[in-house]
């Protein structure tokens, strides 16, 4: 038995390496907290998260949803990524006012650009609800059965806390593929501004190109503004909003880092699978990767090639390439990292010690003897039906934008709330303005051929048919028609439809029409995957407290779901191969290197006055020892997708920087700790102040900040 243990230590991410793990605040264990404090952490463990007092997760918020954020000041400043706020930053740019190349700085808090789509959430506490949640379940149900009696359990916990105050909103989340319940309540607010975004050539130097690659010298960040009314509650956007006072203020760290100094991430990491079966792993390799690779880069070179011959399109279809094309090359390195680190092997090897800790467990043989071969068999099943949905939804769903405006205004509910109605409305036309109808049309058959190239013509949507026969299986040529018999190709279509225009059939309109032909096909896909799908949902469950309970006495974290998690680890360089170091920081002298050697790259562009700025030295107290200025660091901190723009916390919880990315030997981090490879990438605060105050003007934004120490 012990050597089972041992092997399994060996295989699976669990808490075996002290820098391992996305840990729930609410249930931070002794073990944890004395592995915290022995790696250097001073800040007192129960100010790190209080239910009823200020703590430092009160200072951390979830930015839109998909990224996150920390409060920096009185009056509700919030740093988080470029990245995470490309998209309201493009959506204020425009050809006179082009904000993504040149940046933007609110002189006045009047100047404040507001964002009615965002907003920013804070975790009120968190509450174990797992026994009231699996009381509902009995011996005798089928694994729909429980999940039906679970879900309308977690349901009337939600509405409970709903019911008491309806400015709450509470999320009851699974844990341990539905092993845990945990309830988490949050407070929203949806008055959030655009303070500060430095030039592109700032916080995306680098592009595509050093995206997920280390080193890095990136100035990945934005500064945003929380208003609330005036009794500092949340409100809708209005010009009476004040600005919002915080609980808790993160204080910014001058005094940098060294090897081996204590770090800690903060944020809202999105989803793991640590304790996925092989079969799991090998399914999203093969289907969900690797269509975002062979599909997003077909579509992304179209995009490209119109955002570099026009100024106009660029700013149009930026966020929406950058969003794209960040998982696009995230799915690459994952699939390469699968292979290189030879994961597959290594989860069989678990699930083999696993399998024999079953055989010699009398009270385990009877319901888990065949968990494997049952897991193994139903991923078989629905392999095929998987890998198409996988390109069917990058293809048509995830692909011409003609499609999703359909689908959006299929589902307008023009009978909603006002504000709600306003809003979609909002989202709709801005949808509009940001298209560009030629690339959509080159987008649309490009799919169309992608899609026909990738799957077995038993999935082709009827469309197909008709290509083959009225278009002799000219694909643009369909296209061409379709649009331009198309009335929702320009708002008009939509303008018809809310306004119950007797003219105009929505339904009979060819794109919506078409539209309607792509869902059905898709629930067609998804009935073949319906059965094993559930047989698959109860075997990852069964496997992932199988695993937990061979090593009862040993701490494990729960995969990454969005919920707010924890980090530790030290600040270190690491070794990507034979002969390689890297070293744990980056400066200003590798973003004049990389210009040289980069020299007609649009990727490493930088303006003359800035390459001048960092030339002159003229650091100040930004600087590091050696009278240079540190841009970007590395942690072993354990992240993944959602953390960008996660608080990096010194030993006393002072600011040391922001998260923004992983590195490229660890792309398979989702799967499996490497503690000798994993590393998460920050951006300096003090880079980031430099950039603020030197270049940007923005004195008035430092002095709001809550500054300690000084670099020498």
């Amino acid at each position: 038995m012990k050597r089972l243990s041992v092997i399994v230590a060996l295989f699976i991410s669990v808490s075996v390496f002290a820098d391992e793990g996305m840990w729930m605040l609410g249930n931070l264990n002794k073990q944890s907290r004395r592995t915290m404090k022995a790696l250097g952490l001073k800040f007192p463990a129960d100010r790190l998260y209080h239910p009823k007092k200020a703590a430092l997760t009160d200072a951390v918020v979830s930015f839109g949803g998909f990224c996150s954020g920390v409060v920096v000041s009185e009056d509700g400043l919030v740093f988080t990524n470029h990245h995470c706020g490309f998209s309201a930053i493009q959506q204020h740019s425009t050809l006179q006012r082009d904000y993504l190349k040149e940046g933007f700085v609110a002189r006045t808090r009047e100047e404040e650009l507001p964002n009615p789509e965002l907003f920013v959430r804070f975790l009120l506490y968190t509450q174990n609800v797992t026994s009231r949640v699996l009381r509902v379940v009995t011996p005798g149900m089928t694994e729909q059965e429980r999940q039906i009696a679970t879900d309308s359990i977690r349901f009337a916990i939600q509405n409970e806390v709903y019911a008491k105050d309806s400015t709450l909103v509470a999320i009851v989340d699974p844990y341990y593929a539905g092993n845990e319940s945990w309830l988490s309540v949050y407070r929203d607010y949806t008055d959030v501004r655009l303070v500060f975004s430095p030039p592109s050539s700032i916080g995306k130097f680098g592009w595509d190109t050093d995206n997920w690659v280390w080193p890095r010298h990136t100035g990945d960040f934005s500064v945003f503004r929380i208003y609330s009314d005036k009794q500092n509650k949340p409100a809708d956007y209005s010009p009476e909003n004040v600005p919002f006072h915080p609980p808790y203020v993160a204080p910014v760290s001058l005094d940098g880092y060294r090897e081996g100094s204590f770090c800690m991430t903060l944020g809202y990491p999105g989803m793991t699978e640590r304790y996925l079966s092989s079969f799991g792993v090998e399914e999203m390799m093969n289907g969900m990767n690797q269509a975002m690779i062979d599909v997003r880069g077909v579509k992304q070179a179209i995009w490209k090639r119109g955002m570099n011959e026009k100024d106009d399109t660029r700013i149009k279809y930026a966020s929406k390439y950058d969003e794209s094309s960040n998982y696009w090359k995230n799915s690459m390195g994952t699939n390469r990292a699968i292979r290189e680190q030879k994961i597959l092997e290594r989860k069989r090897e678990m699930e083999a010690a696993v399998l024999r800790w079953i055989q010699d467990t009398p009270s385990e043989r009877e319901d888990l003897l065949h968990l494997f071969s049952s897991l193994e068999l139903n991923y078989k099943a629905r392999r095929e039906a998987n890998r198409a949905m996988a390109y069917f939804g990058e293809a048509f769903f995830n692909g011409p934008e003609l499609v999703q405006l359909a689908m959006e205004i299929m589902n307008f509910d023009y009978k909603a709330e006002e504000k709600v109605v306003v809003a979609h409305m909002k989202k709709l036309w801005d949808k509009y303005a940001n298209l560009d109808l030629s690339l959509d049309k080159e987008v649309f058959a490009a799919m169309i051929n992608v899609y026909r190239s990738q799957v077995d013509p038993i999935y082709y949507p009827d469309f197909y048919t008709t290509i083959a026969g009225k278009y002799n299986n000219d694909e643009r040529a369909f296209v061409d028609s379709l649009y331009a018999g198309s009335k929702i190709t320009t708002p008009l279509g939509m303008k018809l439809f809310l306004e119950q225009d007797t003219t105009y059939n929505i339904f009979d309109d060819p794109a919506v029409s078409l539209s309607i032909d792509l869902l059905v096909k898709a629930f067609d896909i998804h009935l073949l995957m319906q059965e094993p799908s559930v047989h698959i949902e109860r075997g990852e469950r069964l496997f992932n407290a199988a695993i937990r309970k061979m090593d009862a006495k040993r701490s494990f974290y729960p995969d990454a779901n969005s919920t707010l998690r924890l980090s530790f680890g030290t600040v270190r360089g690491y070794t990507p191969f034979d002969g390689a170091e890297y070293g744990h920081y980056t400066t200003t002298r590798g973003i004049l290197e990389k210009v040289k050697a980069h020299a007609g790259d649009r990727d490493f562009a930088v303006e003359p006055e800035i390459l001048a700025l960092l030339s002159s030295k003229g650091f100040g107290r930004y600087a590091n020892e050696s009278g240079d200025m540190n841009v970007c660091f590395i942690s072993n901190n354990d992240i993944t997708g959602g953390n960008s723009g996660s608080a990096m916390f010194n030993a006393g919880g002072e600011l040391l920087g922001l998260a923004f990315d992983g590195n490229w030997e660890a792309m398979g981090s989702d799967f499996i700790y490497e503690p000798n490879l994993q590393r998460c990438i920050g951006v300096d605060v003090r880079y980031m102040l430099f950039v603020m105050e030197k270049l940007g003007g923005a004195d008035h934004l430092v002095k709001e900040l809550k500054i300690r120490g000084q670099a020498p």
